[in-house]
Protein backbone atom coordinates (compact mmCIF):
# COMPACT_ATOMS: atom_id res chain seq x y z
CA UNK A 1 0.00 0.00 0.00
CA UNK A 2 1.53 3.30 -1.10
CA UNK A 3 0.19 6.41 0.57
CA UNK A 4 1.41 9.94 0.30
CA UNK A 5 1.25 12.46 3.06
CA UNK A 6 0.50 16.02 2.08
CA UNK A 7 0.79 18.72 4.71
CA UNK A 8 -1.73 21.51 4.60
CA UNK A 9 -0.10 24.87 3.96
CA UNK A 10 -2.27 26.39 6.68
CA UNK A 11 -1.59 23.66 9.24
CA UNK A 12 -0.96 24.88 12.76
CA UNK A 13 2.71 24.84 13.77
CA UNK A 14 3.55 22.32 16.49
CA UNK A 15 3.31 23.63 20.03
CA UNK A 16 6.49 23.25 22.04
CA UNK A 17 5.62 21.57 25.32
CA UNK A 18 7.60 22.66 28.35
CA UNK A 19 6.32 20.18 30.94
CA UNK A 20 9.51 18.11 30.61
CA UNK A 21 11.66 21.12 31.54
CA UNK A 22 12.80 20.72 35.14
CA UNK A 23 13.51 24.23 36.45
CA UNK A 24 10.61 26.70 36.84
CA UNK A 25 12.61 29.54 35.27
CA UNK A 26 13.36 27.29 32.27
CA UNK A 27 9.63 26.72 31.84
CA UNK A 28 9.06 30.47 31.84
CA UNK A 29 11.72 31.11 29.22
CA UNK A 30 10.44 28.23 27.08
CA UNK A 31 6.88 29.59 27.35
CA UNK A 32 8.05 33.08 26.35
CA UNK A 33 9.81 31.68 23.28
CA UNK A 34 6.52 31.53 21.38
CA UNK A 35 5.18 34.73 19.79
CA UNK A 36 1.64 33.37 20.24
CA UNK A 37 2.12 32.98 23.98
CA UNK A 38 3.77 36.40 24.28
CA UNK A 39 0.77 37.93 22.52
CA UNK A 40 -1.62 36.09 24.86
CA UNK A 41 0.27 37.55 27.82
CA UNK A 42 0.12 41.02 26.26
CA UNK A 43 -3.64 40.70 25.76
CA UNK A 44 -4.10 39.59 29.37
CA UNK A 45 -1.95 42.48 30.59
CA UNK A 46 -3.75 45.10 28.52
CA UNK A 47 -7.32 43.81 28.62
CA UNK A 48 -7.37 41.88 31.89
CA UNK A 49 -8.88 38.43 32.49
CA UNK A 50 -10.65 37.01 29.45
CA UNK A 51 -12.58 33.91 28.46
CA UNK A 52 -10.79 31.37 26.29
CA UNK A 53 -13.06 32.04 23.31
CA UNK A 54 -12.29 35.77 23.42
CA UNK A 55 -8.53 35.13 23.55
CA UNK A 56 -8.69 32.49 20.80
CA UNK A 57 -10.51 34.92 18.48
CA UNK A 58 -7.24 36.86 18.13
CA UNK A 59 -5.44 33.92 16.53
CA UNK A 60 -5.91 32.06 13.25
CA UNK A 61 -5.37 28.56 14.57
CA UNK A 62 -7.40 25.54 15.55
CA UNK A 63 -8.84 25.64 19.06
CA UNK A 64 -6.93 22.54 20.26
CA UNK A 65 -3.63 24.15 19.23
CA UNK A 66 -4.55 27.35 21.04
CA UNK A 67 -5.52 25.36 24.13
CA UNK A 68 -2.05 23.81 24.11
CA UNK A 69 -0.53 27.31 24.23
CA UNK A 70 -2.72 28.14 27.22
CA UNK A 71 -1.64 24.93 28.93
CA UNK A 72 2.02 25.86 28.45
CA UNK A 73 1.35 29.28 30.02
CA UNK A 74 -0.41 27.64 32.98
CA UNK A 75 2.39 25.11 33.49
CA UNK A 76 4.94 27.93 33.47
CA UNK A 77 2.91 29.84 36.07
CA UNK A 78 2.38 32.78 33.71
CA UNK A 79 -1.41 32.43 33.50
CA UNK A 80 -4.11 31.01 35.69
CA UNK A 81 -7.52 29.64 34.85
CA UNK A 82 -10.72 30.23 36.80
CA UNK A 83 -14.04 28.63 35.97
CA UNK A 84 -16.95 31.05 36.09
CA UNK A 85 -20.13 29.23 35.19
CA UNK A 86 -19.47 27.55 31.85
CA UNK A 87 -16.57 29.84 30.94
CA UNK A 88 -12.90 29.47 31.70
CA UNK A 89 -11.31 32.86 32.40
CA UNK A 90 -7.59 33.32 31.99
CA UNK A 91 -5.58 35.95 33.79
CA UNK A 92 -1.96 37.03 33.82
CA UNK A 93 0.27 35.85 36.66
CA UNK A 94 3.23 38.23 36.61
CA UNK A 95 5.40 36.84 39.44
CA UNK A 96 7.44 34.57 37.13
CA UNK A 97 8.15 37.58 34.92
CA UNK A 98 9.85 39.24 37.90
CA UNK A 99 12.23 36.27 38.03
CA UNK A 100 12.99 36.77 34.33
CA UNK A 101 13.65 40.45 34.97
CA UNK A 102 16.06 39.57 37.79
CA UNK A 103 17.91 37.20 35.47
CA UNK A 104 18.08 39.79 32.70
CA UNK A 105 19.20 42.62 35.04
CA UNK A 106 22.95 41.97 34.76
CA UNK A 107 22.67 41.89 30.97
CA UNK A 108 20.90 45.24 30.98
CA UNK A 109 23.70 46.67 33.13
CA UNK A 110 26.25 45.23 30.69
CA UNK A 111 24.59 46.92 27.70
CA UNK A 112 24.10 50.20 29.56
CA UNK A 113 27.85 50.28 30.25
CA UNK A 114 28.62 49.52 26.60
CA UNK A 115 26.25 52.25 25.39
CA UNK A 116 27.70 54.74 27.87
CA UNK A 117 31.15 53.97 26.48
CA UNK A 118 29.87 54.47 22.93
CA UNK A 119 28.27 57.75 23.92
CA UNK A 120 31.53 58.97 25.46
CA UNK A 121 33.43 57.98 22.31
CA UNK A 122 30.95 59.81 20.07
CA UNK A 123 31.11 62.91 22.28
CA UNK A 124 34.93 62.91 22.05
CA UNK A 125 34.74 62.59 18.25
CA UNK A 126 32.44 65.61 18.07
CA UNK A 127 34.94 67.62 20.18
CA UNK A 128 37.80 66.59 17.86
CA UNK A 129 35.90 67.76 14.75
CA UNK A 130 35.28 71.24 16.20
Amino acid sequence: MNTTHTERADADPPVMRVSAVQQPEDRVFAALASPVRREVLRLLRVQGPQPVAELAAHFAMARPSFSEHLKVLREAGLASETKVGRQRLYQLEAVPLHEVQEWLGPFEQFWRAKLAGLSALLDSLEDDES
